[in-house]
């Protein structure tokens, strides 16, 4: 036995000194074509990976109380993170099970038994023999990863555990940015409240006033009827508003993982600041956005999965050693009582299966081309996100200024109608539309600054955050 283990031993480090061998191509991330600069702003910086950086308490840019302590709220009860936490440990817990098999398994056993004998057995003494038979021992296999495919296993269940990292984060931003989004919407909702409410108590005393000079004979049951048409209409809106609302903040108690009936806020009348944000330039885009790193590294762990399915192709090697101590009787652990072996050097290979490692071979390349297309259009996507959320808050910046002037001209053109009529200069037709065009561009004014703060939202997600 002496004399072939340095046989074994040479065979081992054979193996040893192949286990460089790997059958992956070699990896060349996907190519994606990024421009100098966004459409609307000028400026270009050198990428380098802050995938990994905190996005930052970004919501803070609004210096809402009542936002900050949402965002905490969902971030440590919302269910779906909870549920992409999860996901990831279970990537991680994958990753640790592919890394094993780069160890070898060792085992123990014991065995504890009395035999007889027959004394008609084959070159049998003539005599029946009964004995103790006592056996402790260990035993330990390992394949020799000479054609990288374990290894290549290792590096595939690493990137997808990265992956999944990804996708962790990008669902943190996506739950930040969800909670933002429906808090400025019910701000916005709170402020078309107010306005309407306002709007109703001015609309009562208009009517009122129709009403006493209705029964003074000055005005006509015509212009009492308009009066309560205007306002019976913004009641209805105010009830439309409520429900509005009230959806709004159901959505927000999901978001924070609490029942609907548990939660609710109070309504605030005042318009949040339409914060400034600096707009980045698209090197920041590929080097922040986590979905496009976890589409990057599916696409390296597709092609570790290549090498895998090529590695098939050549003869699976393992050794395997067992020792230990066995006896009949007296002392279990004595050294006349032990035992080993070395071996066996197994080789095992396939000659035919019906094309099923070269159909398996395919399978991996398309797998490849496929996570390869879908991070080519992560990009693209994720570009086209920034482009909109930019172009909004360009164009709804310059709506709003507009919309703000039309508003304030509105408001002055009701008012004036109003004191015409009293003074009988005009009848209340001319009232009546003055009023609905102001009514309608001071709500068009607050949704114009409710879409801009959203506008601020949507561009921080397609960023990837801010750090």
């Amino acid at each position: 036995m002496a004399a072939r283990f340095p046989t074994v031993a040479a065979l081992l480090l054979a193996g040893c000194s192949m286990a460089g061998c790997s059958m992956a191509p070699d990896y060349h991330a996907p190519e994606t074509a990024a421009p100098p600069a966004f459409r609307e702003i000028e400026g270009w910086s050198q990428a380098v990976p802050r995938d990994a950086e905190a996005r930052g308490e970004w919501w803070t840019m609004f210096a809402d109380p009542a936002l900050d302590d949402l965002e905490k709220r969902a971030e440590a009860a919302s269910p779906t993170l909870a549920a992409a936490l999860a996901r990831y440990d279970q990537a991680r817990a994958a990753a640790g099970v592919a890394a094993s098999d780069l160890y070898p398994t060792v085992g123990v056993s014991g065995e504890a038994s009395r035999d007889r004998v027959s004394a008609g057995r084959p070159l049998s003494t003539g005599t029946a023999r009964t004995y103790d038979n006592f056996v402790v021992g260990g035993s330990l296999s390992y394949e020799l990863d000479l054609w990288g495919r374990v290894r290549n296993s290792v590096k595939a269940a690493n990137a997808e555990a990265v992956a999944s990292g990804g996708d962790l984060a990008s669902a943190k931003l996506s739950l930040q940015a969800s909670v933002a989004d429906a808090y400025l919407r019910l701000r916005g909702l709170d402020a078309q409240a107010d306005l309407l409410n306002r709007s109703v108590a001015a609309f009562e005393r208009a009517l009122k006033l129709t009403d006493t000079r209705h029964s003074g004979g000055i005005a006509s049951g015509i212009d009492v009827n308009r009066a309560r048409t205007v306002l019976g209409n913004a009641r209805a809106q105010v009830s439309a508003v409520a429900n509005e609302r009230a959806a709004t903040e159901h959505e927000l108690a999901a978001l924070t993982g609490v029942l609907p009936s548990e939660f609710s806020l109070a309504a605030r009348s005042d318009m949040l600041d339409v914060p400034d944000i600096a707009v980045g330039v698209p090197s920041e885009l590929l080097q922040r956005r986590p979905d496009i790193a976890a589409a990057e590294r599916r696409v390296f762990a597709a092609n570790a999965r290549i090498g895998v399915a090529k590695a098939a192709w050549f003869p699976s090697v393992g050794l395997g050693a067992a020792g230990g101590w066995q006896t009949t009787h007296g002392d279990l652990l004595k050294t006349p009582n032990t035992f080993w072996s070395l071996g066996p050097l197994s080789a095992l290979m396939t000659l035919f299966d019906g094309g099923a490692r070269k159909s398996q071979v395919r399978i991996s390349r398309a797998e490849y081309e496929e996570v390869a297309a879908n991070y080519r259009g992560t990009v693209l996507g994720a570009f086209q996100d920034v482009e909109d959320a930019i172009a909004a808050m360009h164009h709804l910046e310059t709506q709003a200024s507009a919309q703000g002037e039309a508003a304030e001209a509105a408001q002055r053109t009701s008012e004036i109608a109003l004191s015409r009529y009293r003074d009988g200069a005009a009848d209340y037709l001319e009232v009546v539309t003055a009023q609905t065009d102001a009514l309608d561009a001071q709500r068009s004014w607050i949704s114009v600054q409710t879409a801009r703060m959203r506008a601020n939202v949507a561009y921080v997600r397609a960023m990837g955050g801010t750090g």
